[in-house]
């Protein structure tokens, strides 16, 4: 007799991640995967890395094999209070909180924020695992619909007038799913609609550093603080897209009202993150690497990103449409008339390309019309070929 109904209940009802389900179907030889979000491991910076893993080796082995502090590595704060300011945050290294990645981040901040039945707004669509974090803690989700500009705030506005929030999650630069970027009228906005309602905004940034312009929306938490308001965005971000994944580094900057707390459920969970690889980053960030690091993956990708435009506009324009990314890692398409992506990856399948079905990255009202490609890893030639076999299976 199974025991899984000793499995609690928020338990017995979670789905496993359609994109990491998704992953094994593109390590099928032959497979050409546009799915997961996955970085190039082609462009990490092999050199630096074994650079700063020798110098952790020889100055820092202690410290980068024992226990550390919750709060994370003094000296990788202290290195991000610099990267912070970079991106117009003013911080300090007591603001900061370093996680296993900025998955870790919001987990730790939707556990710190939700009680049973409080209400969480994300935007349609959404990021998928965070969607699966908050069905954890039982919280209520409520969607706002998003544009080529980003979340709709004038539809959170109508929200507001009937609903009491506890928190707003969104990606608001180069976002994932969509790839669109928040406005500056709607980050303003936005701002002032947390100071008024009293709700919290959990700016998720792992994107923001990958932008394909020159061009720089202020990040939400600038934007408050030149408000002054410091009470109303937490701000997490990630060296999984600028450096490696594999690293799992990712950090917090909490207002003070949170740190506190924030850092508890940390301790709770893990006691620390990794020290050694928390070390590797702090030694990394000594060398000057990063910033040439991030030019050439923004150069890669937007190079990636424009070739799969073009072949998916000469390939497929009667039948998808898209907003140019900007930025980022994925490109967001709509069929022009009524169409199932979920049923028609099976037909994609059997032609070698995989991507991640619109669908679910929805928390209510999903788009089955919608699809996720993701450009990072695949050759322009590889593109070239999806795109073709995606003709094909239509």
């Amino acid at each position: 007799m199974s025991k899984s109904n000793h499995l609690a209940h928020r338990i017995q009802q979670l789905q496993p991640s359609a994109i990491r389900e998704l992953l094994k179907h593109s390590k099928m030889p032959g497979v050409i995967s546009l799915a997961g979000g996955i970085p190039s491991a082609e462009l990490f910076d092999k050199e630096g890395l074994a650079q700063a893993t020798q110098q952790v080796v020889e100055q820092n082995f202690n410290e980068a094999f024992q226990y550390g502090l919750t709060e994370g590595c003094v000296d990788l704060r202290q290195q991000l209070v610099g990267l912070c300011k970079a991106r117009g945050i003013t911080t300090t290294e007591d603001q900061l909180l370093i996680t296993s990645g900025s998955q870790q981040a919001l987990d730790l901040l939707i556990r710190a924020l939700a009680n049973p039945g409080d209400v969480f707004v994300v935007e349609r669509p959404t990021y998928l695992a965070t969607l699966q974090i908050l069905s954890l803690t039982e919280a209520t989700v409520q969607s706002v619909g998003s544009d080529e500009h980003g979340m709709i705030v004038d539809e959170l506005e109508a929200l507001l007038s009937t609903t009491r929030i506890k928190a707003v999650y969104l990606v608001p630069t180069f976002g994932n799913p969509s790839g669109t970027t928040l406005s500056k009228t709607r980050r303003e906005k936005l701002v002032k609609l947390a100071a008024q309602h009293d709700f919290v905004i959990i700016e998720d940034d792992p994107y923001g550093a990958i932008s394909f312009t020159e061009e720089r929306e202020k990040t939400l938490f600038q934007t408050a603080a030149e408000m002054g308001d410091h009470e109303s965005v937490v701000y997490t971000s990630t060296f999984s897209k600028i450096l490696a994944p594999g690293l799992r580094v990712g950090w917090i900057v909490l207002p003070e009202w949170m740190k506190q707390k924030v850092a508890i459920v940390k301790q709770a969970t893990d006691l620390h993150a990794n020290s050694f690889t928390q070390s590797l980053v702090a030694a990394y960030l000594t060398t000057g690497r990063l910033e040439p690091q991030i030019a050439q993956i923004r150069a890669a990708y937007q190079e990636k990103c424009q070739a799969l435009s073009r072949f998916l506009k000469a390939e497929l324009d009667e039948h998808i449409r898209f907003n140019q990314p900007q930025g980022g890692m994925f490109l967001w398409a709509t069929f022009r008339y009524d169409f199932d992506t979920t049923q028609w990856l099976k037909q994609t399948l059997e032609k070698g390309v995989v991507y991640v079905p619109g669908e679910f990255f929805f928390s209510d009202r999903a788009d089955k019309k919608t699809l996720r490609f993701s450009y990072a890893t695949a050759t322009e030639d590889q593109l070239y070929e999806a795109v073709k076999r995606l003709k094909s299976a239509l």
